[in-house]
């Protein structure tokens, strides 16, 4: 089997010159647990000056800067001033779920770079008027998908490139957790108000992104879809924090059959809490051959095992394993680099809003679907 494996073999690749002369300016927009990444990675770009912050809570942003080292940095206390009063070459966009759209759009109306965390944001109407106001601007937006530079997840795309799997008919994908509701920083990631939707869009957007990047991001046509908040909603869920499952107003548990162009079935499943270690691996089922993805035991943007090739050859039927690789580099930090050298080159977004809008498409029917109670039909207008 080593000629299937030499196929996928990369040839080595030459350190990049990062261009020091001109730094470009960022500005870091909501200043909770995962702005705290973005900074730690921009600092390690020495072309990049983290000049302002912005949060809506008093002192928030002041203290953000002094705990990470942000010498000099002006801080303001909601993005419209901060954007207003200063001239930023990009911004990071951390705040809750809920306002990832009024952020990210204004940003880009003041002519400004925008990293978005993901998700994108929480429907499919905001993701439209975001793209609407990126194409207006002429100024890179990227999503914050930071999986997707896993030299693994890159190795599932170029296995299904390669056409050794043929035409990809069935993708079965999830993950998550037995116990995991995230609840160490508060309850941000576990209320409406703030998240808008729970394990669905914390851990499934990245599990969609996984299967949907490989086979090329195809349209989502239908959607039939299933949440549910057993486990948020029980007081034993939170031994700790009892007092959270009355506030527990999102999904902790997702499940949709979703039609895709190109004759493609996505079956999903995602959880942040379940009576199961493990809904299943991620399975590629393709005219030639099968993928099989191992899954882990909470989710991580990576794989849990080494990939497996199922294929029939004269007759027999064999199976190819395909090593774990090693990333050579922090997948965080490709997420922050790869940003800031597109806004300095005027390159494409690493990870493009024109790929994105179709994962919180699915996100969006899902949401629909359950509340319905049936399948959906998934519109997405020009942009």
């Amino acid at each position: 089997m080593a000629s299937i494996l030499d196929r996928f073999k990369e040839g080595s690749t030459e350190e990049k010159v990062v261009d020091t002369s001109k730094k470009v300016k960022v500005g870091i927009i909501g200043t909770g647990w995962i702005a705290e990444a973005h900074v730690a990675n921009y600092l390690r770009c020495p072309d990049v000056e983290i000049v302002a912050a912005a949060d809506l809570i008093p002192g928030k942003a002041e203290k953000f800067c002094k705990d990470n080292g942000i010498e000099g940095a002006r801080c303001y206390p909601d993005h419209k001033s901060m954007l207003d009063a200063e001239e930023l070459d990009a911004v990071s966009v951390c705040t809750y779920n809920r306002t990832h759209a009024e952020c990210t759009i204004y940003a880009l109306e003041k002519g400004v770079n925008v990293l978005l965390e993901k998700p994108m944001c929480v429907t499919l109407e905001e993701a439209v008027e975001i793209c609407k106001a990126e194409k207006k601007s002429g100024k890179i937006l990227s999503i914050g998908f930071q999986p997707r530079f896993d030299e693994n997840m890159k190795m599932v795309k170029k296995i299904v490139e390669s056409g050794e799997l043929g035409d990809v008919y069935y993708i079965q994908t999830g993950g998550g957790r037995r116990r995991g509701i995230p609840t160490p920083y508060g309850t941000s990631f576990i209320e409406d108000k703030t998240a808008g939707i729970g394990a669905l869009a914390d851990i499934g957007c990245y599990s969609l992104d996984m299967v949907l990047n490989a086979v090329g991001y195809p349209k989502p046509l239908t959607v039939s879809g299933y949440t549910s908040a057993f486990f948020g909603k029980d007081p034993v869920t939170f031994p700790g924090h009892p007092e959270y499952a009355d506030l527990f107003s999102v999904d902790d548990f997702a499940a949709a059959f979703v039609r895709l162009e190109g004759g493609i079935i996505l079956d999903f499943r995602i959880s942040w809490a379940m009576n199961l270690d493990t809904p299943g691996d991620t399975i590629i089922l393709g005219t030639k051959a099968g993928l099989r993805i191992p899954s882990t035991e909470c989710w991580n943007g990576s794989i849990g095992g080494p990939l497996k090739i199922y294929r029939t050859i004269a007759g027999s039927d064999v199976e190819t394993i395909v090593p774990e690789r090693d990333n050579h580099e922090d997948n965080f930090y490709n997420k922050i680099r790869l940003f800031i050298d597109a806004v300095k080159e005027g390159g494409s977004a690493p990870v493009p809003s024109s790929q994105i809008i179709y994962n919180q498409a699915i996100i969006d029917g899902i949401s629909r679907s359950a509340k319905c109670g049936r399948e959906v039909t998934v519109e997405i207008p020009e942009i």
